[in-house]
């Protein structure tokens, strides 16, 4: 028995360390994959820019947005700007018209269809097993939706954070990237324009991948809807 045990042990670490090989590839693909999307588009931006089919107000130059990022990281302007948005954000689903109104209804829709949508042989087994009323709601029906609500969620923050960079400009607000967008159109900076766009949109990146995709795989991985590859 104890021989058994002893030549199963490296059969555990070396199948562990094998899964753990195949993650850490998985992700250098990605991040490789990224790398390479990114390259290829600043290759074309740089292409078209150099060909002139518009003119430098219109189109900047990849290195015209990078200086452009460069002078709003130095005057801290684009820090204060991201800090204030991000604050607006948060206390915005308690007081902001703007950002309840464009995110409780992709909340509401998610969880009525994941509720709907509760294949019936959960429901007739808990009933059999005695459920009712509020406990059946609490402990089967909400779980079994929760995946469909965590879509929602992710798409209201995708809403709530667009509504909220237009409510910026639409109120011209004196501090936040909605007021750089707008400095920026009033003074035709199109470099600090994209600058600002880029921002917006690698918050919103790293919001789902290090926030909702996390949380949605977990979620996924505990109800057993994630498969996992040998």
């Amino acid at each position: 028995m104890k021989k058994r045990e002893v030549d199963l042990e490296p059969q555990y670490s070396i199948e562990e360390d094998r899964k753990g090989k195949g993650k850490r590839t998985v992700d250098l693909n990605d991040v490789a994959n990224i790398v390479l999307f990114l390259a290829a588009f600043v290759g074309i931006w740089q292409l078209v820019f150099t060909l002139g089919i518009w003119p430098k107000v219109s189109m900047p130059s990849p290195a015209m947005v990078a200086e452009s990022f460069v002078q709003l990281i130095q005057n801290i302007t684009l820090i204060t700007s991201i800090g204030m948005t991000m604050w607006r954000l948060a206390i915005g689903f308690g007081i902001l018209f703007v950002v309840v109104m464009s995110s409780v209804f992709s909340v509401m829709i998610s969880t009525y269809s994941g509720i709907n949508n509760i294949p019936p042989i959960y429901i007739r087994a808990a009933r059999n097993m005695g459920a009712r009323g509020l406990s059946l709601f609490r402990y089967v029906m909400i779980p079994a939706a929760t995946p469909s609500l965590i879509v929602g969620i992710k798409q209201a923050w995708s809403f709530a954070w667009h509504a909220l960079i237009g409510a910026e400009i639409l109120i011209a607000a004196s501090v936040g990237l909605g007021h750089i967008l707008l400095v920026g159109r009033e003074f035709q900076l199109m470099d600090q324009i994209i600058a600002s766009m880029i921002t917006i949109f690698a918050i919103g990146l790293l919001f789902d991948r290090l926030v909702f995709s996390k949380l949605e795989d977990k979620v996924r991985d505990r109800w057993g809807l994630k498969q996992g590859s040998e």
